[in-house]
């Protein structure tokens, strides 16, 4: 199983994937791991990261994967699941740290889910959706939301779950399994 939950910064989309992840995880047991994108540099980030290691608790085995986080997958035993927090960063990290092309990018996100598949991993990935704002006047801005919106659409047609979080309320956009 794969899920895509989106939503706006701060909207509560963390909590809900954390929430599926737990239902996922005590119906198929399994290893429960935390596959982080952010780097804390500079203090706001830093103490964002703490507060969401507290806010998960005990159970979760955290990694910071390289950006091709398939390799990372490969290592999980078949059955873990998985919470992928979050692909916006992922996906700055490719086009910026790793200067890395869309199409190249495109394709590490969907090897990774391939392997997440061959692995039988429950997968959940959490995405900003930043696109609903004005356009950016910034160039570089402007590529980098056309990547990740890419990305989204990608990852919305691959999952078998697609969830939008809007001010803390879940909606079930393919794939409600309840």
């Amino acid at each position: 199983m794969i899920a895509f939950v989106s939503g706006g910064a701060r909207s509560g989309k963390s909590g809900v994937a954390e929430a599926l992840v737990g239902e996922w995880q005590s119906a198929r047991g399994g290893a429960r791991y935390y596959l982080a994108t952010a780097r804390p540099g500079d203090d706001e980030m830093a103490a964002r990261i703490a507060r969401h290691r507290r806010e998960r608790g005990d159970g979760w085995l955290t990694l910071e994967p390289p950006l091709a986080f398939g390799e990372a997958l490969a290592a999980m035993p078949p059955g873990s699941t998985v919470l992928l927090d979050c692909l916006t960063l992922w996906a700055s990290r490719v086009m910026f740290e790793a200067d890395l092309s869309e199409a190249e990018g495109r394709a590490m996100l969907s090897a990774g889910l391939d392997e997440a598949r061959r692995r039988d991993l429950a997968l959940v990935v959490v995405s900003n959706d930043l696109n609903e704002e004005l356009a950016p006047r910034d160039a570089l801005v402007w590529r980098y939301l056309a990547f990740l919106q890419a990305l989204h659409r990608d990852l919305a047609a691959a999952s078998d779950r697609v969830i939008e979080v809007v001010a803390g309320r879940a909606i079930d956009w393919k794939g409600d399994d309840s």
